[in-house]
């Protein structure tokens, strides 16, 4: 067994909510803050973070971390320049990619693909199949995230959907098939741009763009609404999903990506049917004791295969490891 110790681990705040879980750790963190802020020195953007500590850009030297986690091709040089220090050769490090590739998915080669001595850690056993990720050395750390708890009472018959900028990224989130949806039953849209958002064709009711709420407001706005749904074409896998399910509402989702392996069709439905899709949404409105029961198992295997805890050990070995 590898035994973890207290690490200093350099990282960025791109990604809010894994990094969210991620300095749940038992490790010392350390974000870069630039005056002005931007990309490249953000620090906690006022997260609720106790582990995570903000470093001047200048002062990184000084704190002189034992790992380096990547998170963007552009930070290989930028660890370089600020620590003297080449990432994989003369400090440790871990490169996380959180996304599916893009465009000739199946073909897209990963920036790190020439690299032998930089792990690239996919979020996904899905992003790990589709990337050609070269001769990198892989690893997949599957996501896990911080238990809101069973809030669910579903007392509102609505659906509710979590999308940001829904409006510019319409087929890649699935904004479009909303308007579906809503010729079954109500839907609420919550996320960054919620608001200017308006389905296409006419729907029997209504998609109503709420906004974008901070986590605690939201899980309760959440938990309020009977079931949730999830219709990412093509994402990595959505947190919010996993939240959505921890929180003990039934899901209806898109059978795209990894939302196969996050969703046992028992928590609600899966499938790439739309119609099929939108006749058990319509199901669970009208049903609220099949929406519970849905519900309950989804968070049962929600807490068992992405809780934090199991996150955080995975975390543990790799960075003993390249340490």
């Amino acid at each position: 067994m590898i035994e973890t110790r207290q690490l200093r681990v350099l990282l960025w705040h791109v990604h809010g909510s894994w990094t969210t879980s991620f300095v749940r750790g038992g490790h010392r963190y350390l974000l870069p803050v630039v005056e002005g802020g931007g990309p490249w020195g953000r620090g906690r953007c006022g997260r609720d973070w106790p582990a995570a500590e903000e470093i001047p850009a200048d002062a990184l030297r000084m704190a002189e971390p034992d790992v380096v986690v990547l998170q963007r091709p552009e930070e290989i040089d930028l660890t370089e320049r600020w620590l003297g220090r080449r990432p994989g050769i003369d400090i440790p490090a871990v490169y996380v990619e959180h996304n599916a590739p893009r465009d000739g998915a199946a073909t897209s080669r990963h920036p790190l693909a020439e690299r032998t001595d930089i792990p690239l850690v996919h979020v996904t056993h899905f992003n790990e199949l589709m990337w050609d990720s070269g001769r990198a050395p892989t690893r997949v750390v599957p996501h896990g995230i911080v238990d809101p708890g069973a809030l669910y009472t579903g007392e509102l018959p609505h659906g509710v959907a979590l999308i940001n900028e829904a409006r510019r990224r319409t087929r890649v989130t699935g904004s479009d098939l909303l308007a579906d949806f809503a010729r079954a039953g109500p839907v609420d849209l919550y996320g960054i741009g919620a608001g200017e958002f308006a389905p296409p064709g006419r729907t029997l009711h209504p998609v109503r763009g709420i906004g974008d709420f901070a986590h605690p407001g939201l899980h309760a706005a959440m938990a309020r609404r009977r079931v949730y749904l999830h219709t990412a074409r093509w994402t990595s896998l959505g947190l919010s999903l996993l939240e959505a399910m921890h929180l003990g509402m039934p899901v209806v989702a898109l059978a795209t990506t990894e939302a196969v392996a996050a969703v046992p069709p028992e928590a609600g439905a899966i499938s790439t049917d739309i119609a099929a899709l939108t006749a058990k949404f319509h199901g669970f409105l009208h049903e609220p004791d099949l929406a519970v029961l849905a519900g309950k198992s989804g968070r049962q295997f929600a807490v068992e295969h992405y809780g934090l805890g199991a996150f955080l050990r995975r975390w543990d070995v790799l960075l003993a490891e390249v340490t």
